[in-house]
């Protein structure tokens, strides 16, 4: 029963009674209509709160476990990747599509992102942060993996994370043109993915082997040609 609440996107709260439900908003951009409908199933079922959460979702908090399932029906959204050992949302700066101190275009590149790997399953959770600018809006450094855009390209770190022990991201590169950053995220995801054990983060797999030994694992010239 559990695993299908999960399933379901629905997160226990806790009076241990009630659910949140937070459907997936890629790049934190919602649109007029989604909106009202989350409007109207929070009014619907009587949620609890309305919550703009730190992953740039919406969640409804506060619904029936038997209305779990009418409540995304009526609001014919995807679930979010809130929980669980898997890729969890893109967070997403506006960048040059619409901040005056973007240098790159994090909605572009953090949209491609969320539609490669949003919910991809690995040894444990991944967050990716992208920011168009030094600002790092998008909390890139405190991210598994985080893009930061600088004049000459962007800037990548790795392992950043946030909790009890925080940890600032390694930077394993800068100037990444905007068509070799994917394939550097690919390269990235891959590694942790086949050589991570257990529930280990990407941070802490850095710790165990070493940075240098992580980086030497790429052969970082290729993406800056």
């Amino acid at each position: 029963m559990m695993n299908d609440l999960l399933d379901k996107g629905a997160v226990l709260q806790r009076d241990k009674e009630s659910y949140a439900i937070a459907p997936h908003i890629p790049a934190g951009l919602v649109t007029s209509d989604q909106l009202r409908k989350l409007a109207d199933v929070a009014d619907k079922y009587n949620v609890a709160a309305i919550k703009i959460t730190a992953a740039q979702r919406i969640a409804l908090v506060g619904l029936k476990e038997e209305d779990i399932d009418s409540a995304w029906d009526d609001l014919g959204m995807k679930p979010g990747a809130a929980i669980g050992l898997c890729v969890r949302s893109i967070k997403t700066c506006p960048g040059t599509t619409f901040c005056k101190r973007g240098f790159r275009d994090s909605v572009s590149i953090g949209l491609k992102l969320d539609d490669r790997y949003h919910g991809m399953n690995l040894p444990n959770k991944l967050k990716i942060g992208v920011s168009g600018c030094p600002n790092s809006c998008s909390d890139n450094h405190t991210r598994d993996i985080g893009l930061m855009g600088m004049p000459k390209g962007w800037t990548v770190f790795v392992g950043g994370k946030g909790g009890k022990m925080p940890r600032l991201g390694d930077r394993l590169l800068m100037n990444v043109p905007d068509d070799k950053v994917l394939e550097l995220v690919d390269e990235v995801v891959n590694v942790y993915a086949n050589n991570a054990t257990g529930k280990e983060r990407l941070g802490a797999y850095i710790n165990r082997i070493g940075f240098d030994e992580f980086e030497s694992m790429f052969d970082l010239d290729k993406f800056l040609q």
